[in-house]
């Protein structure tokens, strides 16, 4: 076979085979268990998210909820990117009873699990203790507790509000994200150590949170 084709031909199975791979799968390293470099215990502000989704996610969001910030969940972080789906070991049914309300909706359990929680290097029982702990031991500043007004602020008064009610974060180790191109409150990273310990978000998870809060200032919407 001529040199050229021959190179053609494999170039050819090279990009069919890359083709083939589902994106997600490129995109996340898979990981090994343990093996990573902070946790990032991620609140998804719940006005945004049901505004949003509230006809695609009832549980959440139906009326009367009133739910300010919730758990999205605690996520290993590499510096550079985050382990996914480490493992196919399942969360036991009755380990998930035993924390019920940590998340907002029962389809979170699973996913957090299979997804993180799998990258943790701890026994289910173990990594919902951890997040429970860590989601419960963060003290939410007066102005976010389930406000009934909308409000305007800025990534700045944000880290500040909880730095004022938190003193053991710094500025860095807090990471606000916007939804709708910067204009409102989607959600906010708080970076943990692997032993639990208020830490420092990698530099790639602060640029992208200058990113998307880009704008002067951003809504927090209401509670309802």
């Amino acid at each position: 076979m001529n040199m050229q084709i021959k190179h053609v031909v494999i170039a050819s199975s090279l990009l069919i085979t890359t083709l083939a791979i589902p994106n997600s799968a490129v995109a996340q390293n898979r990981g090994t268990p343990g093996k990573f470099d902070f946790y990032v215990l991620t609140l998804s502000w719940s006005p945004d998210h049901c505004a949003r989704n509230g006809n695609r996610d009832p549980q959440q969001c139906s009326p009367g909820r009133k739910y300010g910030f919730v758990l999205h969940g605690l996520w290993p972080q590499y510096q550079k990117g985050y382990p996914a789906n480490c493992t196919t070991e399942k969360l036991p049914q009755l380990v998930q009873q035993k924390f019920r309300g940590l998340f907002p909706s029962e389809k979170l359990y699973n996913h957090e699990w299979q997804k993180h929680g799998t990258c943790s290097g701890k026994k289910p029982l173990e990594y919902l203790t951890l997040s429970k702990q860590l989601k419960y031991s963060l003290v939410i500043p007066p102005a976010y507790n389930r406000p009934a007004k909308p409000f305007r602020t800025t990534v700045q008064d944000l880290k500040s509000a909880f730095i004022g009610s938190n003193k053991q974060f710094t500025a860095n180790g807090i990471a606000p994200y916007c939804s709708d191109s910067g204009r409102f409150l989607q959600e906010v990273f708080f970076c943990y150590s692997k032993d639990g310990k208020a830490g420092i978000c990698s530099a790639e998870i602060l640029k992208r949170s200058q990113k998307s809060c880009g704008q002067d200032n951003f809504l927090v919407r209401n509670v309802r």
